[in-house]
């Protein structure tokens, strides 16, 4: 064998002991995997090492989708409480403006009360403390307002008119005041619009000026929680001397006594 092929198989064996001393190198081609170029001559083999195979491949970074934000509870919005709706003051009733209730009675007898009231534009009818009738009126303006009090009926008409007002009719009026101030039919627009009279429908003012008395007491408030306060009566006064009363002395004369005066009235103004 000369040198030359005693170097060649010299390289063979080496080749052959290295390819044997690194893992993984033996049986690649039986397994299907490409063969390793074969080494050429004077080139080193690459030198694997040896626990290469036993390093721990890169850890694969695995996107993680974010959890989708959470959505916020849905607050609805809190139910308004609708307001309350206002009360109306006084007896509550369903009339509308000119309307009334007029009970008819076999007899009106016994002890009746009027009282109107402002606030509510209204007026009741007891007798015997029953309520025999109420009404819509319409009262005084602004500016002319009815006066609040107790009254009594001094004049009853039924067929007066105006002498302030250009003769406007005034049925069945029933004069409260000598100032002005009385009860009567006439319009009803369902507001305070009289000069400071009270007005009832046509036919409530025709009964109820067929059923009252002069001297009649009607209450006029301005609304049921404010009560009026009666008068106070007027105050006594000293008793006149008379000629009983007088001492006898039969030196003197008797005394004279001027008559009284008859009672006088003030004239009716006119309403």
């Amino acid at each position: 064998m000369g040198f030359g092929a005693g170097i060649r198989t010299l390289q063979v064996i080496i080749a052959l002991l290295l390819m044997s001393a690194v893992p993984g190198m033996a049986g690649t081609q039986a397994s299907g995997q490409a063969h390793p170029a074969p080494i050429q001559q004077g080139q080193r083999p690459e030198v694997v090492p040896a626990d290469a195979a036993l390093a721990t491949p890169p850890a694969q970074t695995q996107s993680v989708a974010a959890p989708p934000a959470a959505t916020p509870p849905t607050v609805k919005p809190p139910i308004a409480t609708p307001a309350p709706k206002p009360r109306k003051k006084g007896p509550v009733d369903a009339l509308k403006p000119g309307q009334f209730i007029w009970v008819k009675q076999d007899v009106y007898e016994g002890p009746m009360k009027i009282v109107i009231v402002l606030d509510t534009q209204r007026i009741y009818v007891f007798q015997n403390e029953l309520l025999i009738g109420f009404s819509t009126i319409s009262s005084g303006k602004k500016g002319r307002e009815t006066p609040t009090g107790i009254f009594n009926i001094l004049q009853k008409n039924v067929d007066h008119k105006s002498n302030l007002y250009s003769n406007a009719p005034m049925p069945f009026m029933q004069r409260l005041t000598w100032d002005g101030i009385a009860v009567h039919g006439g319009d009803l627009p369902g507001y305070p619009a009289s000069h400071g009279c009270i007005r009832l429908p046509m036919v409530f003012a025709k009964a109820l000026f067929g059923v009252t008395k002069m001297g009649q007491e009607v209450v006029v408030l301005q609304d049921t929680s404010t009560p009026v306060k009666r008068p106070e009566p007027p105050p006594a006064t000293d008793t006149e001397v008379g000629p009983a009363d007088a001492v006898a002395d039969p030196a003197l004369p008797p005394p004279v006594v001027a008559p009284k005066p008859a009672d006088v009235f003030p004239p009716e103004p006119s309403v």
